[in-house]
């Protein structure tokens, strides 16, 4: 089962949420090949492009077999947001996110990222110029609200579909949460309320029950997945297998844990070459590595291996089954 974002169908009901770090190339096809239905790329600052910026055309390193992928940007400027969706008309991506959920200072003190849900009639300028500059869906990824005193993610929502938005993913946080406290569900089910256009839920959701939960809760008509899914693409397959079945798959085991670090570092180092790519792989090794014995032990010793051969030297040598 699953829905239709403006002209692009999504197979599923599960989304792969930004993160900045995280969400490059590598992770993102991990995440498809486990039943992500949808991912999504590190977001992409509009005036970075506009500039020229080297960098941030390598966030935006795209394969087919990820695909449908969404490329997410932020700005607050419309006419700068319009030159930078014109500059990337020719790159590789079926849907544009715009964020308006980020909540890291540096971004919102740009007036940038959640900062804009202090302005709902400049969502609605934002989403409108980018929308007539491209023929792909526009999407946007909005909070709560930006604090406790100003909770308006359905204005917000509804600003952005008057804008031409296709969709809205909703986090149930405000900004000055960040990742701290629970997420609210009845804001998201406020928002599949007040719109016409699909809305997707984040926040909480770490297993196939939970996300069940969600969808029955609010409506929505997909699970983002962010955090839950750092060191866990398996995720992804187990949210669709209980959503279609409702009952859980067995969690991954060891063997198949390390066999992906394996398969993640191959990528890494295909993608991002050996000097950058091993010093990235350090904290996704982390993260796959929670709930090991001696993880903590063993996660130093990853933090200090400075070659690919030498991560997989390690790997054997801790599980020689593998």
């Amino acid at each position: 089962m699953g829905f239709d974002i403006g002209s692009v169908h999504i197979s599923g009901r599960t989304v792969l949420g930004p993160m900045a770090g995280v969400t490059d190339l590598p992770f993102r096809l991990l995440c498809r090949e486990q039943g992500a239905a949808l991912v999504v790329m590190e977001m992409i600052s509009a005036k970075a492009l506009v500039y020229h910026n080297k960098k941030t055309k390598e966030l935006a390193q795209s394969r087919p077999e990820e695909r449908p992928v969404s490329l997410q940007l932020f700005g607050h400027e419309p006419e700068v947001m319009a030159e930078a969706v014109e500059l990337i008309r020719d790159w590789p991506f079926d849907i544009l996110d715009i964020n308006m959920g980020c909540p890291v200072p540096k971004v919102v003190n740009n007036g940038e990222g959640s900062a804009l849900m202090k302005d709902p009639h400049l969502i609605e300028q934002i989403v409108r110029a980018c929308r007539e500059h491209t023929d792909r869906p526009v999407t946007v990824k909005i909070r709560k609200g930006f604090d406790a005193q100003h909770v308006n993610a359905a204005e917000c929502a509804m600003a952005a579909e008057a804008g031409g938005a296709s969709a809205v993913a909703v986090h149930g946080r405000t900004r000055s949460q960040m990742y701290t406290g629970h997420a609210d569900w009845s804001v998201i089910k406020e928002v599949v309320d007040a719109v016409h256009i699909p809305v997707i839920g984040n926040g909480d959701v770490v297993d196939g029950p939970s996300a069940k939960k969600m969808i029955e809760e609010t409506g929505c008509t997909a699970v983002m997945v962010a955090r839950a899914a750092r060191g866990n693409p398996w995720i992804f397959r187990e949210i669709e297998h209980y959503l279609d079945t409702g009952e859980e798959m067995e969690r991954p085991s060891r063997r198949e844990i390390v066999q992906m670090i394996l398969r993640h570092a191959q990528l890494m180092k295909e993608v991002k070459g050996e000097r950058q790519g091993i010093l990235e792989i350090r904290s996704h090794v982390s993260w796959y590595l929670q709930g090991f014995p001696g993880a903590a032990k063993l996660r130093s010793k990853v933090n200090t291996v400075g070659s690919f051969d030498e991560l997989t030297a390690l790997l054997h040598q801790e599980f020689p089954y593998v």
